[in-house]
């Protein structure tokens, strides 16, 4: 018998974690959601390119003579520091979704296990007629689509 996990949330458990989605939520909010279309526009900083940003940006602070007033430096700035401060909060979030996901999927595999054993139990032993009907109900999950056939063509 196959059971990967158990998991009992307690009701103060699932506030909790409502509590906490309800708080990343109103911190997030501030953050924005792009399209695909503008995804796939946008400069893509990759770790060579991080390090090249990074650098030039330390150079032209260094340098503030050479740099004009709306080349944007101060914003470029806050903006590392933003990525510094969030990334390690993305990676902590996707291991926990990566937790959650698993965690749903072995849940799933764990109720299918029994639910299919069950089903080969009812095929076995509940003959009887009280349980035809739902044997026979059950059976439409393994019931195979007949293809519609295909009509004749003239050459």
């Amino acid at each position: 018998m196959q059971n990967l996990v158990s998991l009992n949330l307690s009701a103060q458990d699932l506030a909790d974690v409502d509590a906490a989605i309800a708080t990343l939520r109103r911190v997030f909010a501030p953050m924005i959601a792009l399209q695909p279309g503008q995804r796939r526009e946008l400069y893509k900083m990759g770790d060579k390119s991080e390090a090249f940003c990074r650098q030039t940006l330390s150079v032209l602070a260094a340098n503030p003579q050479m740099v004009p007033p709306n080349l944007g430096l101060s914003e470029a700035q806050a903006d590392i520091a933003a990525l510094d401060a969030l990334r390690p909060r993305v990676q902590q979030l996707q291991q926990l979704v990566e937790r959650a996901e698993d965690t749903e999927t072995a849940l799933g595999s764990d109720i299918i296990a029994v639910a299919l054993e069950g089903y080969g139990l009812l095929k076995v032993s509940g003959k009887g007629e009280a349980l035809k009907g739902a044997r026979q109900a059950l059976s439409a999950r393994f019931a195979k689509s007949r293809r519609a056939a295909e009509p004749a063509t003239v050459d």
